[in-house]
């Protein structure tokens, strides 16, 4: 059998030449500020469309014909540059095989989150969004392993925790697990874990809003002001209000 002539190694180093032929200048974008904890990320600046169109390129004319493994391989040899648009063409192009993605490939992806690969809140919820989340949806015996996940020491791990579990809680399903990681993350000292909880929460509240406003009864007074804020959003102004005073601590 003849080998690949678009290997997963070229096809990455490919999507890296058109991303940096496609870099714009960042004029008055500031970075930094923006991705607060992530001073060595890099930008091309070339917008969510170029690269999605990218992605949909490369695996049109390149990765059409590959296996998942090396849909992972690419992913891999993308998610560890350094700038920001590389790591979410991986990620693009992986997410084409989404019905092969299984929760083997879970600790995978939680080693490029404990390593810093995917070290801002972009690049983590995009990994969440595209694969993750979507996985847990289709496989929902491994929702049970976001429990543990919401206890690691990576901030990323931890986020991802909350954020994987939004497309399930959304529809109605893993609610249990939803608030024990809502419940798990409540001490957690990083804004970044209080917005992604709160986002959780917010969603859940969409399938059950009863049971989110006796989680919310029960332990507002200890859960951060950022997440309960975020949490309510689809309450009624009245309500809002009410809850707000109610778990005011």
């Amino acid at each position: 059998m003849a080998a690949k002539t678009h290997t997963p190694l070229r096809v990455a180093a490919e999507a890296r030449r058109e991303l940096k032929r496609a870099s714009r200048p960042s004029a008055s974008f500031d970075a930094a500020r923006y991705f607060r904890g992530a001073p060595d990320l890099g930008f091309h600046n070339v917008g969510t469309a170029a690269m999605r169109g990218l992605a949909r390129t490369l695996y049109a004319d390149r990765a059409r014909d590959w296996t998942i493994d090396d849909a992972v391989a690419c992913a891999e040899a993308l998610i560890v540059d350094r700038y920001l648009e590389a790591k979410h063409v991986g990620l693009e192009i992986l997410a084409r095989y989404r019905r092969e993605l299984t929760p083997r490939l879970l600790p995978v992806w939680k080693r490029w989150l404990a390593k810093g690969h995917s070290a801002n809140w972009a690049t983590t919820d995009a990994l969440c969004g595209l694969l993750i989340g979507p996985m847990l949806l289709a496989h929902p015996a491994a929702v049970p392993v976001m429990r543990e996940w919401a206890r690691h020491r990576s901030l990323w791990v931890r986020r991802a925790a909350a954020v994987s579990l939004i497309p399930s809680a959304r529809k109605g399903l893993a609610l249990d697990v939803a608030y024990d990681v809502a419940a798990a993350l409540r001490d957690d000292d990083e804004d970044l874990i209080h917005k992604a909880v709160g986002w959780l929460l917010r969603e859940a509240g969409k399938a059950d809003q009863p049971r989110l406003e006796r989680y919310l009864r029960a332990h507002g007074r200890s859960t951060p002001r950022t997440t309960v804020r975020y949490a309510i959003e689809r309450f009624p102004p009245s309500k809002r209000l009410d809850l707000l005073r109610a778990t005011k601590g």
